[in-house]
């Protein structure tokens, strides 16, 4: 009697989830390829489209990368510069992408940037990571935030001091208006949200001399109205047009600390005047503010005007107070403190 054979077990079943992963494989590689094209050429569209626009855009060694996961897109010696003499450069610059995600794309500088400052010269920037994020590409208008670790600031031979040496941090951060629905300009609003944490000034410049060899931090959060104005740069810069069309910073609060002065602010509204000054009023409470208003009247910046600060500086002291309530002016291209004028007013363009 024949013993019966074992039955012999099919192996294509060990096949089949191989074949799969290949098929998964292939087609996702197709989809990479597909994405990796398209954003390759939205930039190239992007880029000429700026050129036509009077923008100088110009860079070296584009390519793509990133397969499976991430599409990267790397550029060297980028330099890019507004019709209005703004301009950055930098040797390494390369963008980002989740595969599955190509709504949010983070930008990367990987050694420092040059900024070039209009009439100013130039500063480079260089730090522990310069960084930025752009998500909600198919909102009318995205999220974006750009940071800087320990950046320092060191202004080129030539170029106009740069008020700021280092600083802990540095951040700025775009959406949406948050408001809702069907509040007038919502749709054309942005809420702006700015940080200066630990920064340290130039020797004998305002900032050290308002923080009193301590360090400055400011954090002011505004709402952009008319934001879709914010294009069609001229020589001027998108602030220009922005202003024309009656562009104004709303509801702006915001928080100051130099040295051992401390102050809290707010403004209903601020604008720019056809000269690119800021013009409006904001409203301070502060605390010991006579340290920081007699540091700025002893720095040695040429842009302080010593007597209006000195007069500053006389008049909070008379108060005696250290807790008072204060107001900036700016107007007529200067900084008021009461009827004392000490600085220039800020210029946006």
């Amino acid at each position: 009697m024949t013993a019966a054979s074992s039955p012999r077990h099919k192996r294509s079943g060990l096949f089949a989830p191989i074949g799969l992963f290949l098929i998964v494989l292939v087609g996702w590689s197709v989809w990479w390829f597909v994405l990796a094209g398209q954003v390759r050429s939205q930039l190239d569209q992007r880029v000429e489209a700026m050129r036509a626009g009077g923008w100088d855009v110009n860079y070296t060694g584009l390519g793509t990368s990133g397969w499976p996961f991430r599409v990267r897109l790397g550029a060297e010696n980028v330099s890019i510069t507004a019709p209005s003499g703004l301009a950055v450069a930098a040797p390494d610059l390369a963008a980002e992408a989740n595969a599955w995600n190509p709504d949010k794309w983070v930008l990367i500088v990987g050694d420092g940037l040059v900024l070039t400052r209009p009439g100013k010269g130039k500063v480079a920037v260089r730090g522990r990571f310069i960084r930025a994020s752009v998500h909600g590409l198919t909102q009318r208008w995205p999220n974006v935030a750009v940071e800087m670790a320990d950046p320092e600031f060191t202004s080129h031979e030539g170029s106009e001091v740069f008020p700021i040496s280092r600083a802990g941090k540095v951040e700025l951060y775009l959406r949406p208006h948050l408001a809702p629905a069907g509040t007038p300009g919502v749709d054309t609003s942005v809420d702006l949200l700015f940080r200066l944490i630990d920064a340290e000034g130039r020797p004998g410049g305002p900032v050290e001399g308002m923080a009193r060899n301590g360090k400055l931090t400011a954090q002011i959060e505004t709402v952009v109205e008319d934001a879709d104005q914010l294009q069609g740069a001229d020589a001027a810069g998108v602030f220009a047009a922005w202003t024309r069309a009656g562009g104004r910073f709303t509801a702006v609060r915001g928080e100051l600390s130099a040295g051992e002065s401390r102050a809290t602010l707010s403004s209903d509204v601020l604008s720019a005047a056809p000269d690119g000054r800021l013009q409006g009023t904001v409203s301070l409470q502060a605390v010991k503010p006579m340290a920081a208003i007699a540091g700025l009247a002893g720095s040695g910046a040429g842009s302080v005007n010593r007597v209006g600060a000195a007069g500053a500086a006389a008049a909070t002291a008379v108060r005696g107070d250290d807790d008072m309530a204060l107001e900036l002016t700016f107007r007529d291209g200067r900084t008021f403190l009461g009827p004392f004028a000490i600085v220039p007013a800020p210029k946006l363009f």
